[in-house]
């Protein structure tokens, strides 16, 4: 029975030494790659606003965060905006609870750093705080508004939407005025050699500088991609500057030339994209309003 007993107690020890080396291997290796997804999309963020190693973005460039919530509260739905502020020179953020017809229903200070904010226990507390429940509160997405000094450059809006197989996950960067300024895709499922292509510089340049008006009845046309255009849409930026110009005026208004044997996938994103700009304009449209007529020193 003694050494039932030890060999029990052995093989209990040896688990409890197996689990707490896992889990500190876990910890280690979560950090890594949430600092590594961190960089990346920081990294995408500044390539996207026509930034790289051969051409840094200046000192003055600043990435603000904003977060939507959705609140339910007695059987009524709210926007929740946790809006960057600045107040005696200090930034934090403050959380503006709208209904759904856009009128401010309730502004209340946030005791959380933009530092702080960038991690999801830190804000669901922060949200706890400010509307005294836990209850109720549901995050939706994250913008972020590039600002060089006092104007505001772009927004960046990382999103997600249904693909072929699985969803599509993508940072889109838009002009103040919403038109586009550029598309990533961050990941996918899509198959390779085909769908996959959607990742590809000829798919999703053909995106970029569309208006927002041209945006709103974008379509996907089934026609091979002219050589030219592909060959402009690969590299724009190393292309002579009257060419690329000519090959803009003739095919920058086209529609989306459907990726071959894949025009789900090239619906898909063109779809999504769309629907991810429209939904946005009218939402930061309503927030800016409420900003304006408030006159809350907002960061965005």
């Amino acid at each position: 029975m003694n050494e039932f007993v030890k060999i029990t107690f052995r093989l209990t020890l040896s688990c409890l030494m197996a689990a707490l080396v896992m889990g500190t291997a876990f910890i280690f290796t979560d950090k890594a790659k949430k600092h590594n997804e961190h960089v990346n999309v920081q990294t995408t963020m500044l390539s996207l606003l026509g930034y790289s190693d051969l051409n840094p973005a200046p000192k003055e460039l600043k990435l603000y965060s904003l977060y939507r919530y959705i609140i339910e509260e007695k059987g009524t739905t709210y926007l929740g905006y946790m809006v960057p502020v600045t107040e005696s020179g200090k930034e934090s953020y403050e959380l503006l609870k709208l209904n759904l017809e856009g009128k401010l229903m309730q502004r209340v200070p946030m005791n959380i750093s933009p530092d702080a904010a960038a991690e999801d226990a830190e804000r669901a507390t922060a949200m706890k705080e400010a509307l005294k429940t836990e209850q109720g509160i549901s995050y939706q997405d994250r913008t972020v508004v590039a600002r060089l000094g006092d104007q505001r450059l772009a927004y960046l809006l990382p999103g997600k939407f249904g693909g072929f197989k699985t969803f599509i996950n993508v940072i889109l960067s838009l002009n103040p005025d919403f038109a586009i300024r550029g598309l990533e895709i961050m990941e996918h499922e899509e198959d390779p050699g085909l769908g996959a292509e959607i990742s590809q510089n000829y798919f999703k340049n053909q995106f970029r500088n569309k208006s927002f008006e041209r945006l709103k009845s974008l379509d996907v046309i089934k026609e091979p991609l002219p050589d030219e255009y592909r060959a402009y849409l690969n590299a724009p930026d190393k292309m002579d500057k009257d060419k690329a110009d000519a090959i803009i005026k003739q095919y920058g208004e086209k529609d989306i030339y459907a990726l071959t044997g894949s025009t789900i996938s090239s619906r898909s994103v063109t779809d999504g994209v769309k629907n991810m700009v429209k939904r946005f304009a009218y939402r930061i449209q309503v927030l800016n309003d409420v900003i304006a007529d408030q006159k809350i020193p907002a960061l965005i």
